[in-house]
Protein backbone atom coordinates (compact mmCIF):
# COMPACT_ATOMS: atom_id res chain seq x y z
CA UNK A 1 0.00 0.00 0.00
CA UNK A 2 1.17 3.53 -0.70
CA UNK A 3 1.63 6.13 1.84
CA UNK A 4 -0.18 9.44 1.98
CA UNK A 5 1.96 12.08 1.03
CA UNK A 6 3.08 14.16 3.72
CA UNK A 7 1.82 17.81 3.73
CA UNK A 8 4.17 20.12 5.68
CA UNK A 9 6.16 22.67 5.89
CA UNK A 10 9.78 21.42 6.58
CA UNK A 11 13.61 22.98 7.27
CA UNK A 12 16.56 21.07 6.45
CA UNK A 13 19.62 22.08 7.94
CA UNK A 14 22.49 21.06 5.29
CA UNK A 15 25.49 22.48 7.76
CA UNK A 16 27.57 20.77 10.23
CA UNK A 17 26.52 22.94 13.31
CA UNK A 18 22.77 23.64 15.05
CA UNK A 19 20.60 25.63 13.62
CA UNK A 20 17.71 27.63 15.28
CA UNK A 21 14.80 28.65 13.60
CA UNK A 22 11.64 30.77 13.30
CA UNK A 23 8.69 31.19 11.30
CA UNK A 24 6.07 34.04 10.20
CA UNK A 25 2.86 33.17 8.79
CA UNK A 26 -0.36 35.13 8.30
CA UNK A 27 -2.93 33.17 10.51
CA UNK A 28 -6.71 34.08 11.25
CA UNK A 29 -5.73 36.32 14.74
CA UNK A 30 -2.94 38.16 12.51
CA UNK A 31 0.35 37.36 11.87
CA UNK A 32 2.47 34.72 13.62
CA UNK A 33 6.01 34.42 14.59
CA UNK A 34 7.30 31.36 16.19
CA UNK A 35 10.27 29.36 17.06
CA UNK A 36 12.87 28.48 18.02
CA UNK A 37 13.53 25.24 16.52
CA UNK A 38 16.79 23.72 17.07
CA UNK A 39 17.66 21.77 14.14
CA UNK A 40 20.68 19.70 14.24
CA UNK A 41 23.22 19.46 11.50
CA UNK A 42 22.24 17.48 8.53
CA UNK A 43 18.83 16.53 9.71
CA UNK A 44 15.68 18.02 8.87
CA UNK A 45 12.60 19.46 11.39
CA UNK A 46 8.68 20.01 10.50
CA UNK A 47 7.77 23.38 11.51
CA UNK A 48 3.87 23.53 10.17
CA UNK A 49 2.32 19.90 10.51
CA UNK A 50 -0.44 19.09 7.49
CA UNK A 51 -1.46 20.96 4.65
CA UNK A 52 -0.52 24.87 4.52
CA UNK A 53 -3.09 26.81 4.87
CA UNK A 54 -1.06 30.56 3.88
CA UNK A 55 0.74 31.25 0.33
CA UNK A 56 3.58 33.21 1.89
CA UNK A 57 5.99 31.74 4.76
CA UNK A 58 8.35 33.38 6.42
CA UNK A 59 11.53 32.05 7.76
CA UNK A 60 14.34 33.65 10.06
CA UNK A 61 17.34 31.08 11.10
CA UNK A 62 20.60 31.54 12.90
CA UNK A 63 23.67 28.91 13.11
CA UNK A 64 24.42 28.72 16.92
CA UNK A 65 27.99 27.68 16.74
CA UNK A 66 29.39 30.32 14.13
CA UNK A 67 26.78 33.39 14.48
CA UNK A 68 25.90 32.99 10.77
CA UNK A 69 22.15 34.33 9.97
CA UNK A 70 19.61 33.81 7.11
CA UNK A 71 17.36 36.35 6.80
CA UNK A 72 15.35 38.67 4.44
CA UNK A 73 13.67 42.22 4.50
CA UNK A 74 10.26 40.97 6.21
CA UNK A 75 10.12 42.31 9.62
CA UNK A 76 9.11 40.55 12.61
CA UNK A 77 9.38 39.93 16.35
CA UNK A 78 11.42 36.79 17.91
CA UNK A 79 11.91 36.28 21.56
CA UNK A 80 14.57 34.90 23.31
CA UNK A 81 13.44 31.74 24.29
CA UNK A 82 10.65 29.84 22.90
CA UNK A 83 7.96 31.75 21.74
CA UNK A 84 4.57 31.97 19.57
CA UNK A 85 3.62 35.81 18.81
CA UNK A 86 0.73 37.33 17.23
CA UNK A 87 1.57 40.72 15.79
CA UNK A 88 4.97 42.24 13.86
CA UNK A 89 4.52 45.63 15.18
CA UNK A 90 6.12 47.40 18.30
CA UNK A 91 8.46 44.34 18.62
CA UNK A 92 11.05 46.13 21.07
CA UNK A 93 8.01 48.14 22.97
CA UNK A 94 6.58 44.46 23.34
CA UNK A 95 9.87 43.12 25.12
CA UNK A 96 10.46 41.40 21.73
CA UNK A 97 13.72 41.72 19.32
CA UNK A 98 12.90 42.42 15.32
CA UNK A 99 14.64 40.37 12.72
CA UNK A 100 14.95 40.07 8.74
CA UNK A 101 12.83 37.18 7.60
CA UNK A 102 12.82 35.95 4.22
CA UNK A 103 10.03 35.33 2.40
CA UNK A 104 8.78 32.33 0.59
CA UNK A 105 6.04 31.61 -1.85
CA UNK A 106 4.81 28.36 -1.43
CA UNK A 107 2.30 29.13 -5.03
CA UNK A 108 -0.34 27.78 -2.48
CA UNK A 109 1.36 23.93 -3.00
CA UNK A 110 0.14 22.09 0.29
CA UNK A 111 4.09 21.53 1.31
CA UNK A 112 7.27 23.08 1.60
CA UNK A 113 10.87 22.34 2.44
CA UNK A 114 13.54 25.02 2.59
CA UNK A 115 17.07 23.69 2.62
CA UNK A 116 19.83 25.80 4.71
CA UNK A 117 23.47 25.44 3.32
CA UNK A 118 26.37 26.64 4.49
CA UNK A 119 26.52 30.15 2.71
CA UNK A 120 23.37 32.13 4.18
CA UNK A 121 21.31 33.54 1.46
CA UNK A 122 21.98 31.00 -0.81
CA UNK A 123 18.99 28.50 0.56
CA UNK A 124 16.16 28.16 -1.87
CA UNK A 125 12.45 26.37 -1.33
CA UNK A 126 11.03 23.52 -2.81
CA UNK A 127 8.00 21.29 -2.44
Amino acid sequence: MASPAHADFRVCNGTQNLVGVAIGYRAQDGWNTEGWWQVPASTCATLIEGELQSRYYYLYAEDSARGGRWTGNVNMCVAENEFKIVGVNDCFARGYQRMGFKEYDTGRQGSWMVQLSDTPGTQEGQN
